[in-house]
């Protein structure tokens, strides 16, 4: 259970699975980066990096495969193809610009936390009509050392708030975000998507849901504290 509610001041949110609906996007053009190289991935050959960041996520599947690749030169290859296949897609995740909004105007602070590159993080913030401007803060892969479950990143957006982590909400889709917000102290919703309700429980999401519609609407502080406390009874 959450350690107070009423000390929630600060909401982090991952982006791929949580702002944007990519993974499958962003599969595929990793597929298809291995295709030109003679590999032929699977979906499946993903799922474990998912969430840890592109050198994983890609990096993870050439090992497995054996091949030998340039993983920056791999990563803007694959940038390219997923910002063809993502760019004027219906991709925004159901609920969340709403919450986003409420949660401006109920003057929580607002980051966005992932383990993807600046570039990645461009293309989707763009594919949904966002910019980082319109969060307070932002951290992407290479301001860490540390990627996810690792908690640097969620630590980092917190400070980046002039936050305690433990004053923070995360939300997060993967597993391995979970355990990062959950070993920095945050509270975290899971959302469901590239995993099941008992993985995303297994792996320490306070709540789960299906996507932020159902969180509800709110437009103080005291509402937001309020709705979190019903969901987690």
């Amino acid at each position: 259970m959450i350690q107070s509610v009423s000390m929630i001041h600060g909401i982090l949110f991952d982006v791929d699975g949580v702002l944007i609906n990519s993974e499958e996007q962003i599969a595929q053009a990793c597929i298809e980066f291995f295709k030109r190289r003679g590999v032929n991935a699977v979906p499946s050959d993903f799922v474990p990096f998912i969430g840890a960041g592109e050198n994983r996520f890609i990096g993870g599947v050439a090992e497995k495969y054996g091949l030998t690749i340039d993983i920056e030169a791999a990563k803007i290859e694959a940038y390219g193809i997923y910002d063809e296949l993502i760019s004027g897609t219906d991709c925004a995740m159901k609920g969340t610009a709403d919450f986003i909004r409420n949660a401006k105007k109920a003057g929580l602070k607002t980051a966005l936390a992932t383990s993807a590159d600046k570039i990645k993080l461009d293309i989707n913030l763009k594919a949904i009509g966002f910019s980082i401007g319109d969060f307070d803060y932002a951290v992407w892969g290479n301001k860490v050392t540390h990627k996810k479950p690792d908690p640097e990143i969620y630590l980092t957006a917190a400070k980046g708030l002039a936050l305690d982590a433990r004053d923070c909400l995360v939300v997060e889709d993967a597993l391995n975000g979970v355990q990062a917000a959950k070993a920095a102290g945050a509270f975290c919703i899971g959302l469901l998507g590239s995993f099941s309700e008992e993985e995303l429980k297994k792996a320490g999401a306070d709540i789960v849901l299906k996507d932020l519609s159902f969180f509800g609407t709110f437009s103080s502080h005291e509402e937001f504290n309020r709705r979190l406390e019903t969901l987690v009874k």
